[in-house]
């Protein structure tokens, strides 16, 4: 497992305890105060068990999910994880549509 320090710069997942599940690079961490650049959020996924399957693997059905638009940046004041994003996974994370209504 990474320290905190070392995903600096790297793309992960981040859930929080109420904001909900983000997808991004890591700017900045302090306390649980978490800054993502070039973010979006994971509202909806399928093929993948749990969040830990999804920074490991991506996901087995892309267009089953419902990844938001990107932003540039978010602080989120209540992080409670962060889990760093293998390169498999993040292909597969980038790969899936924006989902809009």
């Amino acid at each position: 497992m990474k320290s905190v320090k070392e995903t600096i710069g790297k793309r992960v997942i981040v859930r929080c305890n109420r904001a909900g599940v983000f997808y991004g690079t890591l700017s900045e961490k302090d306390g649980q105060e978490v800054t993502l650049n070039d973010c979006r959020r994971l509202w909806y996924w399928n093929g993948a068990a749990s969040l830990h399957q999804l920074a490991a693997e991506g996901v087995t059905e892309p267009k089953n999910c419902k990844f938001t638009m990107r932003v540039e940046s978010i602080v989120l004041l209540d992080a409670i994880e962060i889990i760093p994003c293998t390169d498999k996974a993040i292909k597969c994370i980038e790969a899936v549509e924006e989902w809009k209504r």
